[in-house]
């Protein structure tokens, strides 16, 4: 009978230690009601990371997120900054949807900006922006003439070119400028873009290839606000998110995962996140933050199985590059930090 007891007792503290494990997950707001909506946020390390908003608001922390250093860059209030790429507390380059089409950079900390970029012309609109180390890097755009806008710089985000070799897209296909994330570039990984609308492909092109590879991807799709948003890519799982924004509590095939290692096939999630997200970042080992307009959501098993952690509304979750600092962002300049 003792020993009956001591084996269902340590049952029991497993199953308690599990399940407190499981709930230690939460989503704490740290900053809120200012006058911007939130898309673009990088994370540098564990105290600095920098956001970026419409009406030409930027912010950065140097505590981790404790305190913010608000401004609203002269000559640019009306610009709406949908990402953002910082690679310590005194560089960052932005760039901003909508016309005109601007990226601009700084190396004083954000006291000054310059302008590195600028389209009038209204067929330009920028979505996303990604780094591959910290002169290499990339913003995507809308398509032009049935082929998507890559712009390139090699020397930090002084200088930007077009790229004379630009994926094709299928009419009514594009990018989503949602959370910066559509596009991931990766040094020993290659270039990701995730596309939606009447059409959602992942668009790939390998390091020191020329040619690029399309997959057509079993996602909600076919209406200009429907497709894959977000995709985080790792060498040994990979998981693209989406929905529809304009229903975005549709849960249906709102996630997809790496059907295998060895294959770049994607399949639907067994138990998908509950509606439309717009951001996913890869945590660590087989553990994924998502997030979107109807909450967060997290996955320990690959993308499988996923489980709402919060339904507050974001738009885009990032984990420092140097750290373990993960922070979410969204409208009414909305920050918060994620803690497991």
């Amino acid at each position: 009978m003792k020993k009956v007891f001591s084996f269902s007792f340590s049952v029991f503290i497993f199953l308690l230690s599990f399940s407190s494990t499981l709930n230690a997950q939460t989503i704490t707001i740290l900053q809120q009601d200012k006058p911007t909506s939130i898309r673009g946020l990088s994370v540098v390390d564990d105290k600095t990371a920098w956001i970026s908003g419409s009406k030409g608001h930027i912010a950065k922390t140097n505590d981790g997120g404790k305190t913010w250093d608000w401004q609203q860059i002269k000559g640019y209030e009306k610009s709406d900054f949908r990402d953002i790429e910082a690679f310590n507390d005194k560089e960052a380059v932005i760039m901003s949807s909508g016309t005109p089409a601007y990226i601009l950079k700084t190396t004083d900390g954000g006291k000054t900006w310059q302008e590195k970029y600028q389209k009038t012309d209204t067929t330009y609109f920028l979505d996303a922006m990604d780094f591959a180390d910290h002169l290499h890097g990339y913003i995507l755009g809308d398509p032009i003439n049935n082929k998507f806008l890559l712009l390139e710089t090699k020397d930090g985000g002084e200088t930007w070119a077009e790229s004379v070799n630009p994926p094709e897209a299928l009419p009514g296909e594009a990018s989503f400028a949602a959370s910066g994330t559509c596009l991931r570039v990766q040094k020993d990984e290659g270039i990701y873009i995730a596309s939606g609308g009447k059409s959602s492909r992942l668009i790939s092109q390998q390091p020191g290839a020329n040619q690029w590879q399309y997959l057509n991807l079993p996602v909600t799709q076919g209406k200009s606000s429907e497709g894959a948003f977000s995709v985080s890519i790792t060498q040994n799982k990979s998981i693209i998110v989406g929905g529809d924004y304009a229903n975005d509590k549709k849960v249906d095939s709102v996630a997809l995962i790496q059907a295998s290692a060895n294959k770049p096939d994607f399949k639907l999630a067994k138990n998908g996140p509950q509606g439309f997200q717009s951001s996913v970042e890869h945590l660590g080992g087989n553990t994924f933050l998502s997030t979107g307009t109807p909450g967060s959501n997290i996955t320990t098993d690959g993308g499988t199985t996923w489980r709402q952690i919060d339904t507050t509304s974001f738009n885009v979750c990032i984990k420092a590059k140097h750290g373990k600092l993960v922070l979410l962002a969204g409208n009414g300049g909305k920050i918060a930090i994620f803690k497991m």
